[in-house]
């Protein structure tokens, strides 16, 4: 993990690159786990509609799934993993049909962010170092996200979920903001894939 962490700080864009990772992952595990539950709890959506916007989220990162298998490129692949849809409106939605559409659409963007943030992570690493910067991009998105998970039982219970979920996208917002100021990573690219 040490040397992990001294190889991600002396290269420019995976030390934006896992900053970003870790803001992103930080506050939108906790809104898509904990806060989806807590908001369905205070509109009166009830398990169904906790239901309803999980599979949503499902159906969306599975079509961003789908959509980078097939394409033959993804240009400016560094500012496109920037661009993920904060879940500021799943907080401001007024019914349980938009929370869906907002749900999808969440899915779908994080998919894509999650996607080309692990393939730029990967492809920007020696070899050598893949696995110890791998652990601490894990300490980032499974390690550090549970530590939010209270943190969002006491803003909803303080402020309401809206709060809960302006705050998470304010953070996530910052973290592309991060990302785009960086060069290294605003003009990432990915290899081209040559078929056999």
């Amino acid at each position: 993990m040490r040397d992990g962490l001294r190889y991600v700080r002396r290269h420019r864009l995976l030390a934006t690159l896992v900053v970003v990772i870790g803001l992103s992952w930080m506050c939108f595990s906790g809104p898509v786990a904990t806060g989806l539950v807590l908001l369905a709890g205070e509109r009166g959506w009830g398990a169904v509609g906790t239901g309803w916007v999980a599979s949503a989220f499902s159906v969306g990162a599975t079509a961003s799934a789908l959509l980078l298998t097939v394409a033959p490129r993804v240009p400016r692949a560094g500012a496109a993993a920037l661009l993920v849809t904060a879940p500021v409106g799943l907080g401001q939605a007024p019914s349980l049909t938009v929370a869906v559409a907002f749900g999808a659409l969440i899915g779908l963007t994080s998919g894509f962010a999650t996607t080309l943030t692990g393939v730029l992570v990967q492809t920007a690493t020696a070899p050598r170092y893949l696995g110890r910067v791998t652990s601490v991009t894990t300490l980032c998105t499974l390690g550090l996200a549970p530590v939010f998970f209270p943190a969002a039982g006491i803003t909803v219970e303080l402020w309401g979920a809206a709060t809960f979920f302006a705050g998470c996208g304010a953070i996530c917002q910052l973290a592309a903001a991060l990302g785009l100021a960086v060069p290294a990573l605003r003009r990432g690219e990915l290899p081209e894939l040559r078929s056999a």
